[in-house]
């Protein structure tokens, strides 16, 4: 079963700068996704992550410079489905790699990956999937090892498949998610991508030459060590789902592994990053 989200819906005064710096704080917490808003901020989180004191050590909300007042809600699983059919517009990157909803019509690009999120993040218009597409554009990936991590609706590994890596992992801790991505790969006729459903635990004994994670800042933290231990000599890491000022701590704990920063893309604030096992 699906996991239910608490929304966090801040009013911010001045909105520009505040938006901004709120976000920076509150990505350092648990919370997975955020929407800003004309007001402000609305921040999700898995309830189960939820408490009573999440939010003390937020130092904007008691920064007298601005005025911020918020409500909290509990965000019961949504059918994606159904709410994507309503809203989903095809996304095309670089004009070479696509996707889109089975009901939209075939593109002209090289590559055309066809989704349905059930009840799972990940429809490809969010800028980390958009970046993190980018960099597997630019890499020759045919018959490297690789390994999709928190891989949502499975987009990245479906396209890493796609131009030629083999053989393909794709986990996710939400069992949505695991589910969904199964449906994709066959959709996408890349039946050899094996999914699991779990954490970086399950990755014990594995050995990749290319690693891609799109999670959120403090994850990746914590589980850079254990990538890095799972890359092979000259692996490539594809770290995204923090924001640029997020940046030099990604690294530091990268640095401390073997992995050498080589570049990124930026959009909206939000980065991939590119790094290299020495």
């Amino acid at each position: 079963m699906a996991e239910a989200y608490s929304e966090y819906e801040f009013k911010v005064a001045p909105v520009n700068p505040g938006a901004e710096i709120l976000i920076a704080e509150l990505s350092q917490l648990d919370f997975e996704s955020f929407d800003e808003t004309e007001e402000g901020v609305k921040a999700y989180i898995l309830s189960a992550l939820d408490k009573e004191d999440l939010l003390e050590d937020i130092y904007l909300l008691k920064n007298p410079e601005f005025e911020i007042s918020y409500a909290v809600k509990l965000i019961e699983p949504i059918n994606w489905n159904e709410e994507w059919e309503k809203n989903f517009e095809p996304i095309e990157v670089d004009g070479i790699c696509s996707v889109r909803a089975p009901f939209h019509p075939k593109p002209d690009t090289e590559f055309d990956i066809v989704i349905e999120p059930k009840m799972s993040f990940g429809t490809g218009h969010h800028e980390t999937t958009h970046l993190m597409i980018k960099h597997l554009l630019k890499i020759e990936v045919a018959d490297l090892r690789t390994l999709d991590m928190g891989c949502g609706t499975g987009i990245l590994a479906i396209l890493a498949a796609l131009k030629g890596a083999k053989p393909v992992d794709a986990i996710d801790i939400d069992p949505w998610c695991y589910e969904n991505t199964v449906e994709n790969v066959s959709r996408n006729g890349v039946d050899f991508i094996k999914a699991y459903e779990g954490d970086s635990g399950i990755l014990k004994g594995k050995q990749y030459d290319l690693i891609i994670a799109n999670i959120n800042r403090n994850i990746l933290i914590d589980d850079i060590p254990t990538y890095a231990g799972c890359l092979n000599h000259e692996g490539i890491l594809l770290l995204s789902g923090f924001y640029t000022q997020d940046i030099p701590a990604i690294t530091n704990v990268c640095n401390q592994h073997g992995l050498n920063f080589i570049m990124n893309f930026e959009k909206n604030n939000w980065v991939a990053c590119k790094f290299v096992k020495n």
